[in-house]
């Protein structure tokens, strides 16, 4: 209980709600960061940077428990090496990782599938060196975001006309229901890989944009455009769904209900 939690991530949209968690428990927590900031309230900052391999040994010295939640568009996998290499001498007891449905279904081969898809191998990769680590670890696989979707459909809603993908599914969920889940493996045993974690209901591309539509009062046409390409022709057939696994509570329309203002409009998301 005296050792703290490490949390790379920790000021990302995901991290800030894992590390209030963590708090709320009773747990000291270090994160993780590439800006250095002011450590108060049992939460201690160090400046790193994982993919270029800096201040990592220092983050990691101590923690018993690393809570891994830092991703980008590419690059997971070798961050996530230069992370286990440093924790792999530190003598941690747990790495719980988080990754992303569909990193084991989405095949990624072509430059198309590489161009629109590649997130996805990059975290089926960085799943593996955390397999293989030789450190006890969980992985939780999560469905997109709702953040993430709202960022998305507010950036198409700009447009005159939005092109829309044909036939893709989505099983958004609120990040803070994700938070609960990564908090209760970090405390608990590791697990290896675990029962995936998504949103309860499923939407179209075309039903995301029609509902922030309505949300926000805009009005715009929407063109479907196909999606060419052996990993988009999975996610049409639900290869970054997990019906079995519909456990977070919020809907789409109660996320962006709760996101409107004062105004009507539906605010930007903060980063």
């Amino acid at each position: 209980m005296n050792t703290p939690i490490l949390v790379t991530g920790g000021t990302g949209r995901l991290g800030r709600h894992v590390v209030a968690r963590l708090r709320d428990a009773g747990r000291e927590v270090r994160v993780l960061s590439r800006k250095g900031q002011t450590s108060a309230d049992g939460i201690e900052f160090v400046r790193g940077d994982l993919h270029k391999g800096d201040g990592i040994e220092a983050a990691v010295d101590g923690a018993a428990i690393i809570v891994h939640l830092a991703g980008g568009a590419k690059g997971d996998d070798e961050a996530t090496r230069n992370l286990v290499r440093a924790a792999s001498g530190a003598g941690p007891q747990h790495v719980v990782y988080v990754s992303v449905v569909g990193s084991n279904s989405v095949p990624v081969v072509s430059g198309i599938d590489r161009a629109m898809f590649g997130y996805f191998a990059s975290k089926l990769a960085a799943e593996q060196v955390v397999a293989d680590s030789g450190i006890p670890w969980s992985t939780l696989r999560a469905t997109q975001f709702y953040d993430l979707m709202l960022l998305v459909v507010q950036a198409m809603a700009r447009l005159p006309v939005i092109p829309v993908p044909s036939g893709v599914r989505f099983q958004p969920v609120d990040e803070r229901e994700v938070a609960d889940r990564l908090v209760e493996l970090a405390l608990g045993t590791p697990q290896g890989l675990v029962p995936d974690i998504g949103g309860p209901l499923v939407y179209t591309m075309a039903d995301l944009v029609r509902t922030y539509l309505r949300a926000s009062g805009k009005h715009r046409l929407l063109l479907p455009i196909p999606m060419p390409g052996n990993a988009a022709r999975a996610v049409r057939a639900g290869a970054i769904l997990t019906p079995g696994r519909a456990v977070g509570h919020r809907s789409w329309e109660e996320f962006l209900a709760e996101r409107l203002n004062s105004t009507g409009d539906v605010g930007p998301v903060a980063a």
